[in-house]
Order: C-alpha cells, then structure tokens, then sequence
C-alpha cells in the first residue's frame, strides 16, 4: 500500500480486539509507520464461522492476537485484497494453524526497490481459489463479494458485505490520506475507473485496512476523485511554466509533504502522466514531459 501524507500517529491499541459492529471485528498489527499509518488493520467477519480478511504482515505477535482473537471459532476463508506483504504474508501460518481456505485476489509478484521495497509484493501467497469480480464466499449470517478494482495494484479486489451494507476497501480507498499509484502496475486509469464505480454502490461504510472506519463513503469517493483532478491540473500547470521532469513537479507540489515521501509522490505523479498520454495531453521526451501540440 502507499500514502503520500504522514499525519501524527494516534494512539493504537495493537493485539487487541476491537468490535466495530455486530458482525466485523478487527485486530491490528504494530506496524505503524509513514505509508500503513497505525498499522494494518486485520478484519474477523462473522460469528462461531468467521472470515479474516487482509491477515496481515508476518509478524509472529499479529498472529499470535489474531488467533487468540478467533480462539473457538472456525475460520473457513482467509480473503486476501491485494499482495503487498503488509497483507497477506500472515496467511500462511494463520492457514496452518486454523486450516482455513486462502482465497481473494490473484498471486502478483514484482520487484520493487523503489520507495515501497519495504513492503513490496508477497512472494508466499499462494490462494487456493482466486475470485473473479462478483464471486462470493459466505458463512452463517455473511456473506463476501468480490469487487474488481485494480489502479492500486493490478490485482486489487474490495469486499463487500451486505449485509451491514458494508466495503473492505484493503488500500483502494484509505481512512487517512491518498493511495499511492506505482507504475508500472499501478494504473491511474483503471485507479480512476474503479473509484467511479465505487459510486454507483450504496455502501453505508469502508472498512479500510488502514486508518478508521469511513462512514461516508461516497462523499469521501468524490473528494479523491477531486483531489486527482486537482493533481491533474497542477501536473499540466508546471509542465505549462516548463517544468519537465518529475522530480521537478513534485519539488513544487508536494513542497509541504514530508521529503521522506517525494519518491512515492513521484510515482503518483508518473502514474498521472502515463494516463495524460494516454489520453494524448501530454507527451514523453527523453527524460522529461511536456504538453502535447
């Protein structure tokens, strides 16, 4: 996952497990930090026969809580959003102690020594079953549907539960700050895509893996899709007053954000730019851009 703002950290309760309605429970692993926030927030839907969903990061005291947390209840399914290692890792050993079927999103392993290496893609995830957009999984009083949304990573998926008329947002849709989009798979395009149709939904929450549950999440739905247009209109901006390179862009409009986060920035920005070509607004020369003729 990736965040282009580091706000201060509120106080977390980590290994503990918090009830945030009748059927989604959520553990959360002390992982803090400038791109998971307070850390990553595993979910227990259901009751008696539960589901996790995002396991989470190998940490042998995130497992160790969340096993105490579902300590005689069955876990039939451990549903994985995307692969970055903050995610899924977990899985294996949660699968090994509880027998649980891993499904969710397709396996997609890339290098990645850039601003994320630290939490790049999870090489050990190997699902049992890969759900295709509108698949589901159920248990008693529950049920999980797959909602294709890549623009994150390629293999992005949202879960929705509606019975509570709810959405795991894994890192499409974050409750504290923007998601950043790392070509060469992130995809701003599809990103952009898949926030719209998170419009045509009647959600009444998201369940974000990281940072608070959002409460009104169409609202907040159209301010990213705002605040894309509004990094669109700065990138054609600069590239106006003869910016031409990336880290020029981002030295002007991330100039307040934490110079700990500008390489991040800079693949949001890069992600901008490949749709702005795309959509022929902007052209690649050499080592820089420009304005399209």
């Amino acid at each position: 996952m990736g965040r282009v703002s580091e706000p201060a950290l509120p106080p977390a309760d980590y290994g503990h497990v918090e009830t945030l309605s009748p059927l989604v429970r959520r553990v959360l692993a002390h992982n803090p930090g400038p791109f998971t926030y307070t850390g990553t927030g595993t979910y227990i839907v259901g009751r008696g026969t539960v589901a996790i969903v995002d396991p989470g990061p190998d940490d042998p005291a995130h497992i160790a809580a969340l096993l105490a947390a579902v300590a005689g209840e069955t876990v039939s399914h451990l549903v994985v959003t995307h692969t970055h290692r903050d995610h899924s890792p977990a899985a294996v050993a949660v699968k090994a102690a509880t027998g649980a079927e891993v499904i969710g999103c397709a396996p997609l392993v890339l290098d990645d020594l850039g601003p994320r290496a630290d939490a790049g893609f999870d090489r050990t995830y190997a699902p049992d079953r890969v759900l295709a957009d509108g698949e589901s999984v159920a248990g008693p009083g529950w049920k999980l549907t797959a909602i294709a949304t890549p623009g994150h990573t390629s293999n992005h998926l949202c879960f929705a539960l509606p019975e509570e008329r709810a959405l795991f947002s894994g890192d499409h849709v974050m409750g504290w700050s923007t998601t950043v989009i790392a070509p060469p798979d992130g995809d701003m395009t599809a990103y952009m895509a898949s926030l719209r149709r998170l419009l045509d939904r009647d959600d009444a929450v998201y369940y974000p893996t990281h940072g608070a549950p959002v409460t009104e999440p169409q609202r907040l739905v159209r301010g990213l899709i705002t605040h894309r247009k509004q990094r669109e209109t700065q990138i054609l901006t600069r590239l106006g007053e003869g910016a031409a390179t990336v880290p020029a862009m981002v030295a002007t409009m991330y100039a307040g954000v934490d110079p700990r986060l500008h390489a991040a920035a800079g693949l949001s920005v890069t992600a901008h730019l490949i749709d702005l070509r795309a959509r022929g607004l902007v052209t690649e020369q050499g080592d820089g851009w420009a304005l399209a003729a």
